[in-house]
């Protein structure tokens, strides 16, 4: 892999993070597209690079968060967790992204065989995926915006996004999209609903990193340029799509990402079935 497409990849990695079309899909496009063939080391890398990148962007939410949930068990300590809990929306947006996590790392620990099967085969398995996406985005954009925000988000809430984000583990099928869609149809206000669903990956992204830290050294080692300018990459085009999300979705709707996604979900699929055939 060479710098070019080193670059390249970063900035597709950064933007379809949390643009709405399925990161791990086009992945695996660019990837063909380029003739290349990164690691799991490189990828993983690319995703620190988004998750600085969310870090970044809601660093004064998520400071408060940090500081909300270590003030909450302190008041598990002195017995006095319930009124906290209720009193400060930070604490409680702090557990509730715990809770919606649990299910991405359940299907992680459970399904992560089957899921690197299907990122292993056919291109058709994410077309196919991304299709989906595209539907769900679609039919959500049907819906009117509720009025539930960090105020009065339950965990009830929360669960029903972290289902969608667990869902997300399938090729093509976007996390963004996915969760963002969940929040819509659990009433959550639509600012509130992507703002939350980008919050959620964090854990998503950090725990990957984790389990991968020990191959980032090999692949720097071997190729540090390209590694780390797709790194830079990712991190600022990810900073990008997370403001032009924001601003997207508050003055129009998701529509566009839709029809995005059935064309190149149909283009991929049906170039992938007339080479088999």
């Amino acid at each position: 892999m060479d710098i070019l497409q080193g670059i390249i990849i970063g900035i597709v990695q950064g933007l379809t993070e949390f643009l709405p079309v399925s990161s791990s899909a086009h992945l695996v496009f660019i990837q063909n597209i380029l003739g290349v063939q990164s690691s799991l080391a490189f990828d993983t890398f690319l995703h620190l690079g988004s998750l600085l990148a969310v870090l970044w962007f809601f660093r004064a939410d998520i400071i408060k968060m940090i500081l909300s949930w270590i003030s909450s068990l302190s008041d598990i300590i002195h017995g006095r967790f319930r009124e906290g809990f209720y009193d400060d929306p930070y604490k409680r947006l702090a557990w509730y992204v715990i809770i919606a996590t649990i299910p991405v790392g359940l299907a992680g620990v459970f399904f992560e065989d089957s899921v690197d099967a299907l990122f292993s085969g056919a291109l058709y398995v994410p077309a196919f995926f991304l299709f989906v996406t595209g539907t769900i985005l679609y039919l959500s954009q049907r819906m009117t915006s509720g009025s539930i925000n960090f105020r009065n988000i339950t965990g009830k809430h929360a669960l029903f996004m972290g289902l969608g984000q667990a869902c997300a583990i399938l090729p093509g099928l976007s996390r963004s999209g996915t969760t963002i869609a969940a929040g819509l149809v659990a009433g959550l206000d639509k600012e509130f609903a992507a703002k939350f669903s980008f919050i959620l990956s964090i854990p998503a992204i950090l725990g990957a990193f984790i389990l991968q830290v020990k191959d980032i050294g090999s692949a720097m080692d071997a190729n540090f340029l390209p590694v780390f300018l797709g790194f830079v990459a990712a991190f600022i085009s990810g900073y990008i799509a997370i403001k032009w999300m924001l601003d997207l979705i508050q003055k129009r709707n998701l529509d566009i990402f839709a029809y995005y996604c059935w064309i190149v979900g149909i283009v991929v699929f049906m170039g992938t079935i007339a080479h088999i055939f």
